[in-house]
């Protein structure tokens, strides 16, 4: 008995669905704590995108969870890829995008309030800107309106590509082929076929995934010319059981990418925490994820970060060099560029994506917007060393307006609730400030009610 292959079009999330002193007032410069990158999502897909003009490579990093011999994916694609269109990438990259532009958590530390004021140049510290083969069929093909367009293997990979005139005969060509379609898949490809997109199909060849020794599936790379800019997602929802996290990596020379048919909704950033949340940031970004996503109502993707390749502030992870923009894809760079000349914008963008809320595939536009962005959270420690100036003595006084003021941003942003949130500040060691024993006439005369006292009165 011929054991089916479970097609994997729940995917890649979108993949195989596409193609398809306040910190604010500060300079960033803060030192780099923690990250909040796709490891805190159980099931969350990777692409990468690198676009210039209808030039387009896809990376499609594989999360699948299973046997391999039972991978496959399928993914609509505009054109006939042929073998040199199809590439196998290097995992390490996609982590490499990922480490580099995920939300990141910082640190400030607040001066001696006693310590003379130094005045600096706060730019001075700061990153600067970044300047075919023949048709044919197989038997009982043509009957089903199926045709193989083109078929050979790359790496551990057999790739098929097809086009077909109607879903329900392509359903049937993959499940003689030993695919274990999902139920309803024909009602979701039939979407693609009329707008007269291929299929790319790929499986796992046991005996070269064997013999090369890897212990994960590597992800799959295309180049192909199309002046459609999209991913389309819906595939992706055949075998979801609820929401599905998707993060795109989109690379181009101009600037940010955005979306045409769904909002784009900057993440919340710039906010100040309190410094519990270094221990709990996976934590405390997930749930401030979701508070945010149930916010906007479910349907509508969240920008995390738009930055040029060429510099960040503070930087998670060393930009990219020339070689790895090459590894992900970005044809327009040559080989051995400097560091400035890479002439890389990376947007990266978040979509929980859901079959009732997401009925459209993304549809993405470049753009000359070079505005720049990051999901960025502060930890402002403050100075709690004894101190004896009169700045010192305020500045203690402004502590508990301060923290509370934090913890209610954390318990807004999260959903946290404010009282456990309060009962952890002493943790990190805010404690209550005493009120000043001297009357406060005394600091302006310059003497203690207590001498004062003894001077008139005698012992």
């Amino acid at each position: 008995m011929v054991k089916q292959r479970s097609i994997w079009i729940g995917v890649l999330g979108a993949i195989a669905a596409f193609l398809i002193l306040t910190p604010k007032a500060l300079a960033f410069c803060g030192f780099y704590v923690a990250k909040a990158d796709t490891s805190l999502y159980n099931e969350a897909s990777q692409v990468i995108i690198a676009r210039d003009g209808d030039r387009t490579v896809l990376t499609m990093a594989n999360d699948y969870q299973g046997e391999v011999a039972d991978f496959a994916m399928v993914v609509p694609v505009p054109t006939v890829l042929q073998e040199g269109q199809v590439n196998v990438g290097d995992p390490a990259i996609v982590q490499r995008l990922d480490d580099f532009s995920a939300p990141r958590l910082v640190e400030y530390f607040d001066p001696d309030p006693c310590a003379p004021v130094m005045l600096f140049d706060q730019t001075a510290e700061a990153v600067p800107a970044a300047p075919a083969a023949t048709s044919r069929t197989r038997g009982g093909s043509a009957a089903l309106g199926v045709t193989v367009e083109a078929e050979f293997a790359v790496g551990e990979y057999d790739i098929v590509i097809l086009s077909a005139e109607e879903s329900d005969g392509l359903e049937t060509w993959l499940i003689q082929n030993d695919y274990n379609i999902p139920q309803g898949a024909s009602d979701l490809l039939q979407p693609y076929i009329r707008q007269g997109l291929k299929f790319f199909v790929a499986r796992v060849n046991l005996e070269e995934f064997d013999r090369v020794g890897f212990q994960q599936l590597r992800p799959l790379q295309i180049a192909y010319e199309s002046p459609r800019f999209m991913l389309p997602i819906r595939l992706g929802m055949m075998n979801a059981q609820g929401a599905q996290d998707l993060v795109v990596y989109l690379l181009t020379p101009d600037g940010q990418v955005e979306l045409t048919n769904y909002r784009t909704v900057k993440i919340p950033s710039n906010e100040n925490i309190p410094t519990f949340v270094e221990e709990q940031f996976g934590e405390f970004y997930n749930d401030m994820f979701a508070r945010s996503y149930e916010r906007e109502n479910k349907e509508v993707a969240f920008l995390e970060y738009a930055w040029s390749m060429a510099g960040c502030d503070p930087c998670s992870a060393e930009p990219l060099n020339a070689e790895e923009l090459r590894q992900a894809g970005v044809f327009w760079v040559a080989p051995n560029s400097s560091f400035w000349d890479t002439n890389v914008f990376i947007t990266r963008l978040h979509v929980r994506y859901s079959r009732n809320k997401f009925p459209e595939d993304l549809a993405f536009q470049q753009t000359n917007n070079q505005e720049f962005f990051q999901g960025r959270y502060v930890m402002q420690h403050p100075f709690l060393t004894e101190t004896s100036c009169p700045a010192g003595r305020e500045y203690r006084r402004s502590l508990p307006a301060r923290f509370e003021q934090e913890a209610q941003t954390l318990a807004r942003l999260t959903g946290w609730d404010i009282n456990d949130i309060r009962r952890q500040l002493p943790a990190v060691g805010v404690r209550p400030v005493e009120s000043d024993p001297e009357p406060w006439w005394d600091e302006l005369w310059q003497r203690s009610s207590r001498l004062l006292n003894q001077v008139t009165f005698g012992s």
